[in-house]
């Protein structure tokens, strides 16, 4: 009688085994909880009387300069791991995040999904082609978008001396994805190359889902950043476009071109920098 139990309940240890070992099957040596419980990095409290200096800047990040390539890659989702424009279009769809408007960097005109799809391209097109019989037919085909068309950011930020710690500390506002693509109208082979702005996201916002998707680090896979680790920390390369001015803020691209407007840039930049050291006496 002992026996006829017993056979039953090795069965059973066999069955918890197997499954067991099943449930332990990963692709790491340890379960990754750190980055998926991350919040977003706090902002120091600034009250109006303590900003005794304030810019507003408009900068470019260039996704294929090295510094920035873990902004564009990977192209296709990797477990966890996506690009920035996959993960704010993720937010978008399922994350509730607002798109806005890619005319309105004051964040006014919230922009819906086939909006942001018609400023991608993702239109239906009819394509003609002919059939097995001879005869011309005609096909509606539905565009997709295509995010390795983004190639930029603008990013619109400001700057500020903060008299209470001493400090020329920067608070980013404004994130807009610039999409490069051919659009070649008259079907000639030298089509040009066009960008435009997709949609604006309000940055203060967005941080939440920032701080819980990570980022590839080269050096380390141990300590993989997040995307707000990046934006908080200044881990990437960028150059001004346009600095807050009495011409209706125009940018430096209407009064400069070429290597020119790389070298006003530079000296916006200076000046902005140059005026936490001028505080200081030695």
């Amino acid at each position: 009688m002992k026996k006829l139990l017993l056979i039953p309940a090795l069965l059973l240890g066999m069955l918890f085994t197997c499954n067991n070992a099943e449930a332990q099957v990963m692709d790491d040596i340890y379960v990754p909880d750190h980055i998926p419980n991350r919040k977003p990095i706090p902002y120091k409290y600034l009250r109006e009387a303590d900003a005794m200096y304030k810019k507003r800047v408009w900068r470019v990040i260039d996704l294929r300069e090295k510094i920035n390539l873990n902004l564009y890659y990977p192209t296709t989702k990797i477990n966890e791991r996506m690009s920035l424009i996959d993960l704010l279009l993720m937010g978008i769809n399922n994350e509730g995040l607002t798109a806005y408007s890619n005319d309105d960097d004051r964040f006014t005109q919230p922009m819906g999904r086939s909006q942001i799809e018609t400023n991608f391209g993702a239109v239906e097109k009819n394509v003609s082609y002919t059939d097995e019989n001879g005869d011309e037919q005609t096909q509606t085909i539905k565009g997709e978008i295509n995010s390795t068309e983004v190639k930029q950011y603008w990013l619109k930020e400001d700057w500020f001396f903060d008299r209470k710690h001493s400090t020329m500390e920067v608070r980013i506002i404004g994130l807009s994805p610039i999409r490069f693509y051919v659009k070649d109208d008259d079907g000639s082979e030298d089509a040009e190359i066009r960008k435009s702005m997709v949609f604006w996201i309000y940055f203060p916002e967005v941080r939440r889902i920032l701080a819980d998707h990570e980022v590839f680090n080269n050096n380390n896979d141990a300590e993989r950043r997040t995307f707000d680790d990046i934006f908080f920390k200044r881990y990437f390369n960028s150059f001004i476009v346009k600095v807050s001015n009495v011409y209706d803020d125009r940018g430096i691209s209407d009064y400069s071109l070429g290597i020119q407007s790389l070298l006003e840039a530079e000296a916006l930049k200076k000046k902005i920098t140059d005026y936490e050291q001028d505080l200081w006496e030695y």
